[in-house]
């Protein structure tokens, strides 16, 4: 086992790992370390943590130096920079005639490399704007095409529960949603009620999962044949987050049907589990597959 620190690079970014070596540093340090991008500042995160170094697929890389004065004021010179770099990427995008949208721009540590994040409809021929903006800077440009999921993280904004969007606060890395999760707990499958700000699948719909799954697995479904404490009946209704189930009793005449609690039952023989959503409404399942991209 290697103890290691995590570093983020930006504020809500992923967490990489990197050897303290003898370096003694805590959460919130400045870190200059060497990456595939070249030499970049990064910010302590987590200490002290052990992790088997045969599960990476390349060595963990050792950190350069704690941070300096010299090297925090140069983190924000560059950050200064960078908005007069965004600005002049914007008007050789304007000048090609390129159909693109620019979202961020971003110098290294060391100033050997400009980065430009966009987002576009499909791919663009961006050759000439690179010679025009190294012509500019006269160092190394990197043009990078991002998703809208990672526009949203950049961008920011508010989801449609009025609080941030949870990918600029604290999120670090984009887990995969599926129709699936919204299907569980029986959520309207309106694309306009399930997909963030970014036009995909909401992020949130994967908090509950887990304990969607378990509480499906124990309760019985619609149809269930079950013994209650009242005798054997059959199920006519579930609801899963207060772990009730409606039996219509199979020797009872008038149909009376008795709610009770799933762990007072046990399961005869089980039914297949149907999918429904809480509308009426047709389901485009075209649109629904396009909000699980990336």
């Amino acid at each position: 086992m290697t103890k290691v620190v995590g570093i983020r690079f930006k504020p809500v970014g992923k967490i990489y790992y990197f050897n303290p070596e003898d370096c003694a540093l805590s959460v919130g340090d400045g870190v200059i370390v060497e990456t595939t991008r070249g030499v970049e500042f990064g910010e302590v995160v987590l200490v002290g943590k052990e992790v088997d170094e045969e599960k990476f697929n390349m060595p963990i890389k050792s950190i350069l130096r704690k941070a300096t004065e010299d090297d925090i004021a140069q983190v924000a010179d560059n950050r200064a920079r960078t908005k007069e770099a965004f600005d002049i990427c914007l008007e050789k995008i304007a000048a090609n005639g390129l159909d693109m949208n620019l979202i961020d721009a971003e110098y290294t540590f060391d100033r050997s490399k400009v980065l430009f994040y966009f987002t576009a409809d499909g791919r663009v021929d961006f050759r000439q704007l690179v010679k025009d903006l190294a012509a500019v800077f006269r160092t190394r440009i990197e043009l990078r095409q991002i998703g809208v999921r990672d526009e949203a993280k950049l961008l920011g904004g508010l989801g449609i529960c009025g609080r941030p969007l949870c990918c600029s606060q604290f999120l670090g890395d984009f887990e995969p949603v599926s129709i699936k999760m919204a299907k569980e707990p029986s959520l309207s499958l309106n694309p306009t009620k399930i997909s963030g700000t970014c036009g995909r699948l909401m992020c949130c719909l994967k908090y509950e999962q887990e304990a969607y799954e378990t509480l499906i697995h124990r309760t019985p479904n619609v149809g269930a044949v079950v013994d209650t404490p009242m005798g054997r009946g059959t199920v006519l209704s579930t609801h899963l987050l207060r772990g009730v189930v409606q039996v219509k009793m199979n020797a009872d005449n008038d149909a009376v049907v008795n709610e009770f609690k799933v762990d007072d039952i046990v399961i005869i023989k089980n039914a297949s589990r149907s999918q429904k959503h809480n509308d009426d409404e047709p389901v485009d399942i075209k649109t629904l597959k396009e909000l699980e991209k990336d």
